[in-house]
């Protein structure tokens, strides 16, 4: 068994409902087991930079602070996707930035604060930020966070379920003004390099394509499937694009580039639009979904995702584990090391059931 006393918690990369419901069933039970809990503010820096913060960069995490947040979006310990310790931005006087390394400074702050442990609640970029922590000695356990579903040793990620549901109803919303201008709408959601939302909502949405990363399109191949339908009677089209769908022959759509930050997709949704108004002649407009994924209330599936993954990392820390994730496998909780649970991304197989049912039922994903 564990000899802990305390721990702390961050959040890291992107936001995702259920967020507060991790921290909620982390601190319900380490507080059981009588540890004390902190929070770190934004990621890593309220350790890096605790100037920032006027109460200080660390908050005390107990029952009351958390009692009623499982259903509240967000993070109440704030979240950034720029704050890589191992590689972390340095403006200087003149303006120029550079990178450096500032792990050691994490290390010295647990040791000298007597915390005993971190429970890094996060994706594929925060997760590898914690491992590279617990290399250097750090006890660590992860939890598992993207709204994408997109790591390969869990088979559901919470903010996935919460981020199809919206994106769903928004579509459902769509059907009736694509239908009163008879226009073609292409929706663009998020998922990075993975088309497990986009293929989710598009499916659940009743929409005519759906363009996905794991299945190269053809421009020409969508816009003969949306004249068939209207051909067939039906005056307008729903496309739903992941922000990482990528023609045949082609690479992803790169909105920006930024020292220290992760390439931000986006833009393709902008693209098939207009190729798709020149080849169809039909109205053609653009929705992106975008952050809207990522806000909002939690469903039920993904707060007590949230809820069960907290609780499970206080239990890997508890049996004495460090440097392993927390994984959904169902119908249980597993600990992946955490080398094997970022080595992988968990695209869409694009033979897998949904993308057959949905071929089956005529949804165009413009390979063929």
């Amino acid at each position: 068994m564990s000899d802990i006393k305390k721990i702390a918690i961050n959040t890291g990369g992107g936001d995702a409902p259920g967020l507060n419901a991790v921290i909620h069933g982390a601190v319900y039970a380490a507080r059981r087991l009588g540890w004390e809990v902190f929070g770190i503010r934004d990621g890593y820096d309220g350790i890096l930079e605790p100037h920032r913060y006027p109460n200080g960069g660390l908050i005390q995490l107990n029952r009351g602070v958390v009692r009623d947040i499982s259903h509240v979006g967000g993070t109440i310990l704030g979240t950034t996707n720029r704050g890589n310790p191992f590689r972390r931005v340095i403006t200087a006087a003149d303006g120029t930035k550079h990178e450096t390394d500032c792990s050691d400074q994490i290390l010295n702050f647990f040791r000298d604060r007597g915390i005993d442990a971190l429970i890094s609640i996060g994706g594929d970029g925060s997760l590898t930020i914690a491992n590279g922590l617990a290399k250097k000695g750090l006890r660590v356990v992860g939890v598992p966070k993207t709204i994408d579903n997109d790591l390969e040793s869990t088979a559901m990620t919470f903010g996935f379920n919460t981020a199809v549901s919206f994106a769903t109803e928004c579509i459902d919303r769509l059907h009736s003004t694509a239908l009163s201008h008879q226009r073609i709408l292409v929706v663009e959601v998020m998922g990075r390099y993975a088309g497990w939302i986009a293929l989710h909502c598009g499916v659940a949405g009743r929409a005519d394509a759906i363009l996905i990363p794991e299945i190269p399109y053809k421009i020409e191949n969508v816009a003969n499937a949306l004249k068939l339908r209207h051909q067939d009677g039906k005056p307008y089209s729903i496309v739903v694009v992941a922000e990482g769908a990528k023609a045949h022959g082609k690479d992803v759509t790169i909105r920006e580039r930024e020292v220290g930050k992760a390439e931000r997709l986006g833009g393709i949704g902008e693209q098939v639009t207009q190729q798709l108004q020149s080849l169809t002649g039909k109205e053609s407009r653009t929705v992106v979904l975008g952050h809207l994924l990522r806000g909002g209330s939690p469903t039920a599936l993904d707060r007590n995702l949230g809820v069960t993954f907290g609780a499970g990392a206080v239990e890997a820390l508890a049996e004495g584990r460090s440097t392993v994730m927390v994984a959904l496998h169902p119908p249980h909780l597993a600990f992946v090391p955490l080398e094997e649970a970022i080595a992988k991304l968990r695209l869409v197989p694009p033979d897998s059931d949904l993308v057959l049912t949905a071929r089956a039922i005529g949804i165009a994903f413009g390979d063929e």
